[in-house]
């Protein structure tokens, strides 16, 4: 059987677009391909969230199903398979399946309902759908078709220490005499998955010896992206096809074709990271109506990769760097930011703080007296540049990308309403040491990231002579920690047990437990991580708790 694998990039809640999209794409494929795949929910794009609420985006997808019908009858030779959110049609549960249906010669002839409701991490599945009663495999031209829906591809005793559903849909479709394996997908990236995934699908492969053909989403929804890198393989787990990270991409391959068994080769992990933030803030930007974006540039580490991932992900006519000195910060770091923007040809503006920092110090003067640098005076320099910054966003239509990392969001190491000012938070999933690889990754080919800033101490230049290690551990210590406590939620003891200091360990726990506040008011960052903060994170902010 021939089948086409269409990898795109959906927008969330546009069915009239997204339906668009199948309609420009099956007459060129309709001649020579049995059946042209689509990913999951791709109607209405995923994660939906409580847009499936509004009962006038059901009506659209309706809708749209109707005219796939109708255009199917056009096309008698070739069958459509695609995602939609579907009405359960009980009174008891849900009111929505998760659904794939098969449209050929005029009618919707098969449809299978999502099994597995993933609930964990970022997804919230269980809060909209009902999990389909039954799983069945469809005849069609010849063959016996096993459809199954992201999750339910990935219950697996052998790769879980843990099992999270009673039943296990492949196995089920396996037993019914399925002879090729269909899983429609939107798997979000997160670094090192893309590997996990060939492995799953291969196991399926070898152990039921039926070719696999898997699709996935690509593109940015809000914090998450889907890299796409879909998937065929023959009944020995061999690729016959793997399609490219983070851009939108069909392909047609015939089902009894044999694979290779050097066909899979893994992305460098630093080079997919930096491929999925550049998605995911180019679609992030478009998907929201905006074509500019303004970035704060101190002449560090950060605001420099955000700045060449925002020119690579919009062109450099659409980015400007602000730079805003203050009475403390160097010659150097200003040279430094001259040169990356000169270097990256997008616009510069330089826009001292030291008068507006002046007047903060004369107006609360009569309110109390700082005779040094503290805090409060720190902030109020953040502040004032979060201000310009908005104030370039209001006058001229630019998104605001804030530029902090996850290292310092975790330990609340930023300022609300200043360097936390923003739309989208590029690097707040990006730890302090991965940035560091970032940025000479992307000096891969030639010098863009000065070595000046890549080698300098980190510096937030807010007071004489300050570097993050006065108040931060190395972030080569803090990263492992917050790694530990993370992503693989260790207690303090546990993670003192690895040989860190006791007291480091506390320090770093507690300042990630009492700066959630911080966190709640944080822009969106794009998720790379196993564990990111926001919407896979769900921790409470008014709490008394020591683990």
């Amino acid at each position: 059987m021939k089948v086409t694998l269409a990898q795109l990039n959906p927008v969330v809640g546009d069915v009239t677009g997204n339906l668009q999209k199948i309609l420009d794409l099956w007459p060129q494929y309709a001649s020579n391909s049995d059946l042209i795949i689509f990913p999951e929910l791709f109607l209405v794009g995923y994660p939906p969230r409580d847009l499936l609420e509004k009962p006038a985006l059901m009506e659209r997808v309706q809708l749209a199903l109707q005219e796939l019908v109708r255009a199917s009858a056009r096309y008698p030779a070739s069958a459509l398979l695609v995602g939609a959110p579907c009405p359960s049609g009980q009174d008891l549960g849900k009111p929505l399946h998760n659904s794939a249906l098969l449209i050929f010669q005029g009618a919707i002839i098969f449809e299978q309902h999502k099994s597995l409701l993933p609930t964990y991490d970022v997804f919230d599945e269980t809060r909209y759908f009902e999990p389909a009663a039954t799983v069945q495999v469809c005849p069609f031209k010849g063959q016996q078709l096993g459809v199954s829906i992201c999750e339910d591809a990935w219950y697996d005793p052998e790769l879980w220490s843990r099992q999270l559903y009673p039943v296990d849909p492949i196995k089920v479709l396996a037993r019914q005499g399925a002879t090729v394996l269909i899983n429609i997908s939107a798997s979000p990236f997160q670094v090192g998955k893309e590997v996990t995934r060939y492995q799953l699908l291969r196991h399926h492969a070898r152990r039921y010896q039926l070719p696999v053909i898997y699709v996935n989403q690509v593109g940015g929804n809000d914090e998450l992206i889907f890299d796409g890198r879909s998937l065929a393989l023959d009944q020995d787990g061999e690729i016959m096809a793997v399609l490219p990270a983070c851009q939108e991409a069909v392909l047609s391959i015939d089902t009894m074709a044999a694979g290779s068994p050097n066909g899979f080769v893994p992305q460098e992990p630093i080079a997919s990271v930096y491929q999925a933030l550049v998605l995911g803030t180019r679609d992030y930007l478009h998907k929201s109506g905006f074509k500019q974006a303004v970035i704060g540039l101190s002449g560090g580490i950060d605001s420099a990769v955000t700045c060449c991932l925002a020119t690579e992900a919009l062109g450099r006519e659409n980015v400007l760097g602000v730079a805003m000195p203050s009475p403390y910060s160097s010659t150097a770091s200003l040279t430094d930011a001259q040169e990356l923007a000169a270097n990256l040809g997008i616009k510069f503006k330089v826009i001292p703080i030291a008068a507006i920092f002046q007047a903060y110090l004369d107006t609360l003067g009569d309110h109390f007296t700082v005779t040094e640098i503290n805090v409060t005076l720190e902030n109020i320099q953040a502040r004032i540049r979060g201000n310009i910054l908005m104030a370039l966003s209001n006058q001229y239509g630019y998104l605001v990308l804030s530029t902090g990392n996850k290292s310092e969001l975790a330990v609340g190491y930023c300022t609300l309403y200043g360097d936390m000012s923003g739309g989208l938070a590029v690097i707040a999933d990006v730890p302090k040491t991965m940035v560091y690889q970032l940025g000479h990754y992307i000096n891969r080919r030639k010098e863009i990231i000065s070595a000046s800033i890549l080698t300098k101490a980190p510096s937030a230049e807010l007071k004489p002579d300050q570097q993050d290690q006065d108040t931060l551990p190395p972030y080569e210590i803090l990263d492992q920690i917050l790694y530990y406590y993370l992503s693989e939620s260790y207690a303090a003891r546990d993670i003192i047990k690895l040989g860190f200091d006791p007291q480091v360990v506390r320090w770093v726990i507690h300042a990630v437990d009492r700066n959630e506040y911080k966190r709640r008011q944080a822009a969106p960052g794009l998720k790379v991580t196993s564990k990111a903060f926001g919407m896979g994170r769900r921790m409470p902010i008014a709490a008394s708790y020591q683990y």
